[in-house]
């Protein structure tokens, strides 16, 4: 299968196109910094393409198979657009192109329904700032995650809770509902991703990858 891997770069994105490559997919990484990439492969090749730019994302995104977005933007007070506006570039260079299969990481556990009343009351009265800085993001990840349900391909969406670090997949889940205090290691997040893409699982849901604690 040939994949296009947005944010491809990322700490998520680097596993992804790993995992994805042991799996005997072909990748397309997109990356701002080709040069940092480190993967060296007759099964990848590497794009220099701004993911605002739709053109850029049009080319790219023609003559694969499915499109995976790892795309994120780090904490902002001021408004965020880089999520919804890929999500916008993506869903369209698809449909011009014919491209049907969709997986995008949704949220970075700055979603209130992943917390349980209690858990969110704790963060407001202890991390205020981080809260504030979170809420642009999360505002535009909520229009990203519309964007891609409204589209009308086969879409997956991927919600994580804290993103943790960890060398070996887990025995991780797959939750159709949010947890309190959910864990999500990076590795079972992509190899979550690469699942999903080569076997479609959970078409047209939102699901959670959930890590054991006591694997994290």
């Amino acid at each position: 299968m040939k994949l296009v891997v947005f944010g491809a770069n990322s700490p998520t994105g680097r596993l992804v196109t790993a995992m994805a490559m042991t799996a005997g997919h072909t990748v397309t990484a997109i990356t701002r910094r080709p040069a940092d990439f480190p993967f060296c492969d007759h099964r990848v090749q590497v794009a220099d393409a701004d993911v605002m730019d739709a053109d850029a994302v049009d080319w790219v995104v023609r003559g694969h198979d499915a499109v995976l977005s790892v795309v994120g933007a780090p904490p902002s007070v001021k408004p965020v657009t880089v999520c919804s506006q890929t999500a916008y570039n993506i869903v369209k260079a698809m449909i011009n192109n014919g491209v049907r299969h969709l997986l995008c990481v949704g949220s970075t556990g700055l979603d209130a329904a992943d917390l349980s009343r209690a858990d969110l009351l704790r963060q407001r009265a202890t991390r205020p700032v981080v809260l504030a800085c979170g809420r642009a993001v999360q505002e535009d990840v909520r229009r990203m995650e519309n964007v891609v349900r409204e589209a009308g391909l086969d879409w997956t969406l991927f919600r994580t809770g804290r993103l943790v670090g960890r060398s070996d997949v887990s025995d991780y889940r797959i939750a159709l509902r949010p947890e309190p205090r959910l864990l999500t290691s990076r590795v079972d997040l992509a190899h979550a991703l690469v699942h999903e893409v080569t076997h479609g699982d959970h078409l047209r849901r939102t699901v959670y990858v959930a890590t054991a604690r006591h694997a994290a």
